[in-house]
């Protein structure tokens, strides 16, 4: 059974805040997040297609992937990596193609639970409350909710 995402977005704020418990080891956590390979397994929805991810994963790398929805719609997201400290800690912007210009920061951080469990927590700042209400009308909650189920699938498969 999957651990519960938790997705927080109080009102009037611009932010967003997830956390999300794995039965699996930090640093195999840490690699899906920042592998194309592994990424790609996992990322959004069952029915979008995710694919051209490329990660430059250090301080003033660049990130990117391209996606489609099972309606068609093509999209891509996109940023650059200001902190990077491997198994514990990610801060990068973030650019959705359907609001250019609208570039959020989100923090990760990655917490060892001991006995092979680990946790993630994000903080992600939109630029106003508006484009926070933007991404979560658009289904990202629910899109969050089953990537991490598939990453749950992808680290019990033990391909990380």
């Amino acid at each position: 059974m999957s651990n519960p995402t938790n997705i927080t977005a109080e009102p009037g704020v611009p932010f967003v805040d997830t956390v999300r418990e794995f039965d699996a080891p930090v640093d195999a956590v840490y690699r899906a997040h920042v592998e194309p390979e592994l990424l790609v397994q996992w990322l959004g929805p069952r029915e979008d297609k995710v694919e051209n991810v490329r990660y430059d994963t250090r301080v003033g790398g660049r990130w990117s992937f391209d996606g489609a929805s099972s309606g068609g719609y093509e999209f891509t997201f996109s940023g650059v990596f200001h902190a990077v400290e491997p198994g514990k800690l990610l801060i990068m912007t973030f650019e959705f193609s359907g609001a250019p210009g609208e570039v959020g920061i989100g923090t990760t951080r990655f917490e060892d639970l001991g006995g092979g469990r680990s946790r993630i927590s994000i903080h992600d700042v939109y630029p106003t409350v508006e484009a926070r209400d933007m991404a979560i009308g658009s289904g990202m909650n629910s899109g969050v909710i089953e990537g991490y189920e598939r990453l749950d699938e992808v680290l019990a498969g033990e391909r990380v």
